[in-house]
């Protein structure tokens, strides 16, 4: 069995040593750490050719910038000889047990189909003290695991995430995807299978520099402040999540089942129906999110066109 775990690098030199230590101290030992650096400027190439000259299961990939989704992009297309891929963010730690706990999990499931695993992680500050036993819970209250509940909500974090081969075959390209964590997490739900594994296997550091990820306190507050802007990304959130689908439709038409072909077309399409049509979609498939409050906006949302600047 080959495991590549696959690291994307920029302005790392903080965190990424004690990212790439915790992976070396894992009880599972055969794997393959291949990092591409996405233009740094500090020295984390530096940091990371130390770790390759003694390490022959760690290599750099010195990049040009192309940002986040196409550097894991290029990860996976350019090294896809494995039979499971992790992915793993530069500036987290995982606990020792995380690759036998998730590669012990795939013995469960058919991987003839595209998989994706995933884990619960907890919380920390720059220092790695936790301030959250669970991410999922204290963010989602519970883990998605169905197309429908993945299409308008992601709980799938990318360093707690998995996927066998067969997924990372269908990955094509880049366009229209938010993150690329929540895109596989849509096509595994759709192809195949999303498996959630209740367990935290690694730490995820909070702070200053890393933009996505948990939400603190200061996020809240800016969105009580400026509602005009809460508005503008909740409509972002909707309208982005919609060409993602549409994307995961136009790819796999032909792979998915008439019943999800239904359900991704009626939610890519929502807000072109009329009002009494919107409301009547949402009860179909029973669209919402994961908090009941959440759910509450969402639906008033897309059921009025409240603040909605699209094409009415």
């Amino acid at each position: 069995m080959r495991v590549n775990i696959l690291m994307s690098t920029y302005n790392g030199e903080k965190f990424v040593a004690d990212q790439i230590e915790s992976i070396q101290k894992q009880t599972y030992t055969d794997w393959n750490l291949i990092i591409r650096d996405d233009g740094s400027i500090d020295r984390t190439c530096k940091i990371v050719d130390d770790f390759v000259s003694k390490d022959n299961r760690i290599k750099l990939i010195r990049a040009e910038n192309v940002g986040v989704i196409k550097s894991f992009h290029e990860l996976v297309t350019d090294n896809n000889n494995a039979d499971f891929y992790f992915f793993a963010d530069q500036d987290d730690y995982w606990l020792p047990e995380k690759l036998s706990v998730m590669l012990e999990e795939t013995k469960k499931h058919d991987n003839s189909k595209p998989v994706m695993y995933y884990t619960d992680l907890k919380v920390t500050d720059r220092n790695l003290n936790v301030t959250s036993e669970s991410m999922i819970r204290g963010q989602s209250d519970h883990a998605n695991t169905k197309l429908v509940q993945e299409l308008t909500e992601n709980t799938v974090t990318g360093g707690a995430s998995m996927i066998n081969h067969e997924l990372a075959q269908l990955w094509q390209s880049t366009n229209d995807i938010i993150m690329h964590d929540w895109y596989l997490a849509i096509v595994a739900a759709a192809l195949g299978e999303l498996v959630y594994i209740d367990q935290p296997t690694h730490l995820y550091r909070q702070h200053d520099s890393n933009v996505l990820g948990a939400r603190t306190l200061s996020k809240r507050i800016k969105k009580w402040i400026h509602p005009n802007l809460w508005f503008e990304k909740y409509w972002w959130l909707i309208t982005a999540s919609q060409k993602q689908a549409q994307k995961l439709l136009t790819e796999n038409l032909s792979l998915m089942s008439e019943a999800d072909r239904a359900l991704v077309s009626d939610y890519v399409n929502i807000l072109k129906q009329p009002k009494a049509e919107r409301r009547q979609i949402l009860d179909r498939y029973n669209l919402r999110k994961n908090k009941n409050y959440h759910t509450r906006i969402f639906r008033t949302l897309i059921i009025t066109k409240f603040a909605y600047k699209g094409k009415k």
